[in-house]
């Protein structure tokens, strides 16, 4: 099983306080990522600022592209890959642009680029930058995925969507990578049928074991109907962690996090759906012998890649110590 961190490319105000991801800070994460043996770095997406981070601090949070992030990223280490987790392709009106981008990305980096995309946590965030769109947001990413495969296939492409449209483009060079890894993130069942349909993995967050255990089932039983190999496409959850000497330490060290009020914000959206288990019970939260018995029951229900755990911490310094404890104590043991 892979194990991977978050990179804060777009987490002030909403995972961590403001300020928090100075440019040299990103970096300063990444190489230690790096240092610590994880397999890769993932960041997400965001364009402007939600609604109750405007209302909870005085400044607005510095949000970083990420593929600009990444270049700086990749010139700056050797060899620890870095992914989207998500790239929010509603908010991205013109596919091929970021196709090209992509594909540049990669070659850059000599193939240690993966892509995963979706819908985005935040309906607001979309409706910022298109008002004036009609379409459903998980149809725009059914667009998405085709032109992206299309755009990275085919030496001359068209498509003509109601989102996307273009027609005869010779989008060249192709990724560096053969296959370019593309994970569909959410935790919708939608997004199953995406991946077994046009992508590599399947990107849920913060889901219980056993909603990852019944989505793996639905994702097998829909890969032998499309006549795909199962074993193939990744099983790849983003949790929140934070490592405690103590359980009653860790739980009470995380609830005193801005990560804790950034899962509150999601429960109708990202995370609605999940019951009563309390997101101290489904993320990897404890002790690292209980952090350890966590992971292995996820890999057990078929997770083959931890990706992007996102450290709960409200110091970079916090959170460097939580990456290496992470790196030293558990990693060894779920790999």
């Amino acid at each position: 099983m892979r194990v991977s961190a978050g990179l804060p490319t777009g987490m002030e105000g909403l995972t961590y306080p403001i300020p928090f991801s100075d440019p040299e800070n990103v970096i300063r994460i990444a190489q230690a990522a790096e240092k610590f043996g994880y397999d890769s770095v993932w960041g997400n997406d965001h364009m402007t600022t939600q609604n109750y981070v405007r209302a909870e601090f005085p400044v607005p949070p510095r949000f970083w592209e990420p593929l600009v992030t990444y270049a700086f990223v990749l010139s700056n280490t050797r060899t620890i890959k870095v992914g989207t987790g998500i790239l929010v392709l509603p908010m991205r009106h013109d596919i091929v642009v970021a196709a090209k981008q992509i594909a540049t990305l990669d070659h850059f980096g000599k193939g240690r680029l993966e892509l995963g995309v979706g819908i985005g946590a935040y309906r607001e965030e979309f409706k910022a930058l298109q008002p004036d769109s009609r379409m459903e947001r998980g149809d725009i990413v059914d667009e998405g995925l085709q032109a992206l495969n299309l755009l990275f296939k085919e030496r001359v492409a068209s498509f003509d969507g109601r989102f996307y449209k273009f027609r005869d483009v010779e989008l060249f060079p192709k990724p560096y990578q053969k296959k370019l890894p593309i994970y569909v993130g959410g935790n919708n069942a939608n997004n199953i049928r995406r991946t077994v349909q046009w992508a590599d993995g399947w990107l849920p967050a913060g889901m219980h074991v056993d909603r990852i255990r019944a989505g793996v089932k639905t994702l097998r039983e829909e890969a032998e109907k499309a006549g795909r190999d199962w074993r193939a496409i990744e099983v790849c959850p983003q949790f929140v962690v934070h490592v405690g000497k103590t359980h009653e330490a860790a739980i009470e060290s995380f609830r005193r996090s801005q990560m804790n009020k950034h899962l509150v914000s999601l429960a109708r959206s990202t995370l609605r759906g999940q019951g009563a288990a309390t997101h101290e019970e489904i993320n990897l939260i404890g002790t690292p012998s209980e952090i350890v018995e966590k992971a292995l029951a996820f890999r057990e229900a078929g997770v083959t890649h931890l990706l992007g755990l996102y450290f709960a911490a409200n110091s970079v310094p916090e959170l460097l110590d939580q990456m290496q404890i992470f790196a030293e104590e558990v990693a060894p043991k779920v790999k």
